[in-house]
């Protein structure tokens, strides 16, 4: 049975033994582009990618399937080389704790997801990164794009563009990066892991 066919049955809920680790081929890969129109199976595969993420955050699932909580899934980290990403990212709570209006700041799956704008200033989280498919702290700044433009397909099979900045943007590039067979610490400077280029945005 290929990976797909099982990942999209039913009865499958992905978790953590459905996701290559590095050192696994298919992470180094550019992925493939996604046949339009989509496939049920694309589809099912894109909504069980952003299924796994929000079993991720809840903390009753995520112990019960033990999980390590995500925002953003590719399907290269799922051994499939196409180009499909799932990002799932939390508002947070008010300063008196009370929960957020909208639950989620992005919930997308995105088909065939393409920068296609750029700010000229970088950006990096000051903690750095962490990934599903590495098992390691990798300590340093990943310097990215402050802001983006990426047009993609959605399930629908429609056309479109979202703007994205800060926290939001750094995920989506985190995830096209895996579609190109890029890995987070690729963008650390490995001379001088947390050196901060002039201009840098430092992201909290």
């Amino acid at each position: 049975m290929s990976v797909i066919k099982k990942l999209t049955q039913a009865s499958h809920l992905i978790d953590m033994t459905d996701i290559i680790r590095e050192g696994n081929p298919t992470l180094r890969a550019v992925a493939k582009d996604v046949a339009l129109p989509l496939t049920d199976e694309d589809i099912v595969l894109g909504e069980k990618m952003l299924q796994f993420l929000k079993n991720s955050q809840d903390p009753v699932a995520a112990e019960k399937m033990s999980l390590r909580p995500g925002v953003g899934l590719a399907a290269p980290q799922l051994d499939i080389s196409k180009r499909i990403i799932a990002v799932l990212i939390p508002n947070p709570e008010d300063e008196e704790g009370n929960p957020p209006k909208e639950a989620y700041a992005l919930a997308k799956v995105m088909y065939n997801p393409k920068i296609v704008a750029h700010s000229v200033q970088d950006a990096a989280l000051a903690d750095g990164e962490g990934c599903l498919s590495v098992d390691r702290t990798v300590e340093g700044l990943v310097i990215r794009h402050a802001r983006v433009t990426v047009d993609y397909i959605d399930k629908d099979g429609q056309k479109q563009r979202i703007k994205l900045k800060g926290y939001n943007a750094i995920v989506v590039q985190h995830e096209i990066d895996h579609t190109n067979g890029v890995m987070f610490y690729d963008r650390i400077n490995p001379e001088n892991p947390m050196a901060a280029p002039e201009g840098l945005l430092i992201i909290e």
